[in-house]
């Protein structure tokens, strides 16, 4: 096989999520046919990879970070040169700072991209003149800061759900039966309908954008019924941003 650049996703994070970023990458590729798309891997091992959510609730003691450096370090066997993980909450400090220590210490030289940073540098490119700004996430996302802390340190006004707000997102990520952990492939109307509400408390609140912090999230956007919010998909710019760093000539202009 011609040896060529390949970008590696982390899946399993949840396991649609994964595809969802690699769907997102083929939607952004400018290509004509078949042989102008973008070679890409995606190693799923969600049996593997501890609930990141769980961890930093201090719920499973076992850090998910160890699995996903795992799951990275195949993906370079394999000529990955840059790696992304769809999964927001990897990318609280606990968990992040692990992974790249990791990396550091098994002399990884893989590229990993920040899906946080460069969602900070979405909104500052693209919505310069935001100023406030919501938060839909899961509970580890939440208490582990890692959104509030990124959005203070650039001025931003953050808003986040009152407490039956969150409780709304987490039921709808994490039910057992109508969640979207559970029903990934044919969401429920009742995980939508759960997320529209927030997405109107928002509205009620004039935000300028909606930062959809969990990567289960955006996979209910077409169920969505709420009122006309800009959403803000980190899991759409994390796909731009594996493509910015490998065949930049095929990043696709965004449509805001």
């Amino acid at each position: 096989m011609k040896e060529t650049t390949l970008i590696g996703i982390v899946g399993g994070t949840g396991p649609l999520a994964g595809f969802d970023c690699a769907e997102k990458i083929i939607d952004q590729t400018i290509a004509e046919k078949d042989q102008d798309h973008i070679p890409l891997a995606i190693l799923s091992f969600p049996h593997f990879i501890k609930d990141r959510t769980d961890f930093l609730l201090h719920r499973e003691n076992k850090n998910p970070a160890y699995a996903i450096v795992d799951v990275i370090v195949q993906l370079e066997k394999i000529g990955a040169t840059v790696v992304g993980i769809p999964c927001n909450t990897a990318h609280a400090p606990p968990i992040f700072t692990v992974i790249n220590e990791e990396l550091k210490k098994r002399s990884i030289s893989i590229t990993l991209i920040n899906m946080i940073d460069e969602t900070m540098e979405f909104i500052k490119s693209y919505f310069p003149n935001a100023r406030s700004i919501g938060v839909l996430a899961t509970r580890g996302t939440y208490d582990s800061g890692i959104y509030s802390q990124a959005l203070q340190q650039r001025g931003y006004k953050i808003i986040y759900p009152d407490n039956q707000g969150r409780m709304k997102i987490h039921q709808a990520i994490y039910d057992k039966k109508r969640g979207i952990k559970a029903q990934s492939i044919q969401i429920t109307q009742w995980a939508a309908q759960r997320i529209s509400k927030c997405i109107d408390y928002f509205y009620s609140l004039k935000v300028d954008c909606v930062i959809l912090g969990c990567t289960e999230i955006p996979l209910a956007v077409p169920l969505i019924t709420s009122k006309s919010v800009c959403l803000i998909d980190p899991t759409l710019i994390l796909a731009r941003a594996l493509i910015r760093e490998t065949y930049p000539q095929k990043l696709k202009e965004i449509k805001i």
